[in-house]
């Protein structure tokens, strides 16, 4: 029987955003502005860095850790409120990329209506206010009922500790009790599928692909993982305040 659903945050509860990281990095840059061109390359690499360890060692970092490590390698002696500064300017201009998925609130409160528990686990070294300021703004945390961001934790998915930390906070009977969705073959299908997990991928075009990764299940959108859910025993339907917008996308994807 399931007991819970766990989400992956980018890709999946929100919509997938194609990015310049350079160009992300350069208002942060500008604080230093005679070391704006190789202060901005650094940051760039080190946060590409940062999220390929998913391959290697799966250790979490943080905003903060990211700006001191460039200002490092740059040889520059920055204060923590210019850090601070920076880390603001580089997080509002992801600002006007942030949109979830129209579907995440009314999946989301369908299976809050039937009693399965939620979460949302993301591998992300933002800070944890600037990823509830926006599931707030868009009435998601309130239908989940644990948020994990790997920025606060030591490892990241796929590392195990992870996808244990939701599943201890969730208080599910067994690993198979959970489901976790994600669109990211490596990250989410196969390090959930090693601890136990139920794996749905969510299809994604350009989502690296990883041979070990086998998901239980496969959707293009969210609304197909209630029928998902049906099949492992689940009796989810769709609350009487979200039915119209359920009924909306299936009639727009016949």
């Amino acid at each position: 029987m399931i007991e819970a659903v766990v989400f992956d945050w980018g890709g999946t509860l929100s919509t997938w955003a194609t990015v310049d990281l350079a160009d992300m990095w350069r208002l942060a840059a500008r604080l230093a502005p005679e070391h704006e061109d190789e202060l901005c390359r650094r940051l760039t690499e080190i946060e590409g860095a940062a999220f390929a360890r998913v391959r290697t060692d799966q250790r979490s970092s943080s905003l903060p850790d990211l700006l001191r490590a460039a200002s490092g390698a740059l040889g520059l002696d920055v204060a923590e409120v210019v850090l601070e500064e920076a880390a603001t300017h580089y997080l509002d201009s992801w600002t006007p990329h942030i949109v979830h998925d129209p579907h995440a609130l009314p999946v989301l409160g369908a299976l809050r209506a039937v009693g399965l528990r939620t979460a949302v686990l993301s591998n992300t070294h933002w800070p944890r206010a600037f990823h509830e300021h926006f599931l707030a703004r868009d009435g998601l945390a309130e239908l989940l009922d644990v948020r994990l961001y790997t920025s606060e934790m030591t490892h990241m998915k796929p590392h195990p500790s992870a996808f244990r930390e939701a599943l201890r906070l969730l208080g599910v009977s067994s690993p198979s009790a959970a489901v976790f969705v994600g669109d990211r073959q490596y990250d989410d299908v196969w390090g959930a599928a090693m601890c136990g997990m139920r794996t749905v991928w969510r299809r994604h075009p350009d989502a690296e692909h990883y041979d070990g990764a086998s998901p239980d299940a496969v959707i293009d959108h969210l609304p197909e993982l209630l029928g998902i859910l049906e099949d492992y025993g689940a009796t989810v339907s769709a609350p009487r305040r979200h039915s119209a917008r359920l009924g909306a996308w299936q009639s727009n994807e016949r």
